[in-house]
């Protein structure tokens, strides 16, 4: 994470901040961080008017014509964007949408509502195993520093898909998540919070001790889950949000060489998390999760690989939902409004239900994942170039001896999307300082 960067004695501008130069001296300030301060005597319907003229607005600010089109996959913010995109320029946006062809990834058919809801001009692309293998070195040099985010696969064929027919803009829908409350991360670390809310005595002296006693892996499932709750429940946030990571739960111990392990500070990114995350202006724990995620997995993640994998192309990118207007009215917002109980996007699903269809509303919440993991058990020429990129990994001696086996070992006999979203990583890293070496 910024302002850390892969090459020693690099640093990035972390989101916010600007370098300026004076007199041969150099100053980094920040211009910019968000400040959550809830109107809760605001009237819903009002921020709901609110809402829907900031995104009207946020899509007239990026001056569409006629070679301007939107990413389409169904979900509630690029529908949300192709929609008013139709509206501001009074003609069929121009989207364009991509599919797997594998039932739990594949989203074309919320894509097909949405497009046909708002009269779209809509184009489709269903990418294949063999496209990931022609596509996983030119995604792996792309970016300055080694980036494992698989998603960018699709964005780099639909940003592909838009170019060949004449666009030279795409509208995203990144930002909507963050902004109103659509990640499952937050209703999950909702019912974990409801954890610290107990008195310390009754949790630390009682119920914690209680819990030890119950054997991680009892056959009694009620017993089991409530000691894995107690246990995640009882890591402070940020570093709870990590609980699903591979990485985290493997331990670097277990992974790392230990004289590669100690050439670096491993627990630098964690650090610099939990620093991040204390300095947020935000009394609810809903709002200090969000602007967490603005910094992280927007400007960090999600953003750089849309630009990245746009500017390749050679397409522009906008992001409307991303607008000031929308940005301050997220942060004006009560939390309770944003997300009611469990409930994701709440607000918004309840701002737009006369302009969204039903189905989409109603829609499950689904991300744009490739099946990457899945295609390694069915598709043996992607294996055999993940297999050889993995193999030259071994020789750099950054992993532990067997590491990288068990790994293989795991996701061939268990879950194929999880392990495969780290062997990805893995073959991505070994792409990268393959290519950093040829340039030298």
């Amino acid at each position: 994470p910024s302002p850390q960067t892969v090459f020693d004695g690099v640093r990035k501008l972390e989101p916010g901040t600007s370098l300026s130069f004076s007199a041969g001296r150099a100053e980094i300030r920040t211009y910019w961080r968000p400040q959550f301060r809830p109107d809760r005597s605001a009237r819903e319907d009002d921020l709901a008017a609110e809402l829907r003229e900031g995104l009207e607005h946020g899509v007239r600010a990026t001056a569409p014509d006629a070679r301007t089109g939107a990413f389409l996959s169904g979900g509630l913010d690029s529908s949300t964007v192709a929609g008013y995109l139709g509206k501001v320029t009074a003609r069929p946006a121009r989207t364009f949408s991509i599919g797997f062809g594998v039932p739990e990834y594949d989203e074309l058919k919320f894509a097909r509502i949405a497009r046909d809801h708002f009269g779209c001009d809509g184009q489709e692309y269903n990418v294949t195993s063999a496209d990931v293998l022609a596509a996983l070195p030119i995604v792996a040099t792309s970016y300055d520093e080694p980036f494992g985010n698989s998603s960018a696969v699709p964005v780099l064929f639909c940003a592909q898909l838009a170019k060949r027919h004449g666009i030279d803009r795409l509208l995203a829908g990144d930002g909507g998540d963050e902004l109103f409350a659509g990640n499952s991360r937050y209703a999950q670390q909702k019912l974990f919070n409801l954890y610290d809310a107990i008195p310390a005595v009754l949790r630390d002296q009682v119920i914690s001790r209680l819990v030890s006693f119950i054997h991680p892996n009892s056959r009694i499932t009620p017993l089991r889950k409530l000691r894995s709750y107690v246990e995640q429940a009882s890591i402070p946030l940020p570093i709870r949000l990590e609980t699903w990571n591979y990485a985290y739960r493997e331990g670097v111990g277990q992974m790392l060489n230990p004289e590669f392990a100690a050439s670096i500070d491993v627990e630098a990114p964690m650090r610099q998390m939990t620093e991040v995350f204390g300095r947020i202006d935000a009394a609810d724990v809903l709002d200090r999760e969000l602007a967490y995620d603005w910094r992280f997995t927007l400007a960090d993640n999600d953003l750089r690989k849309v630009t990245s994998m746009c500017e390749l192309t050679g397409v522009d990118v906008s992001y409307p939902m991303l607008d000031q207007r929308l940005v301050e009215l997220a942060m004006k917002i009560p939390p309770s409004m944003k997300m009611r109980g469990l409930a994701l996007r709440s607000f918004f699903k309840r701002a737009t239900r006369d302009f969204l269809p039903a189905q989409i509303l109603n829609k499950e919440k689904h991300g744009f994942g490739l099946p990457f993991g899945t295609w390694m058990k069915s598709e043996p020429a992607l294996a055999e170039m993940v297999y050889a990129n993995l193999s030259d990994l071994k020789r750099r001696r950054m992993f532990r001896d067997g590491f990288i086996d068990d790994l293989i070992s795991q996701q061939r006999s268990g879950h194929a999307a999880y392990y495969g979203y780290f062997l990805w990583d893995l073959a991505i890293l070994e792409q990268w300082l393959t290519h950093q070496a040829t340039r030298k």
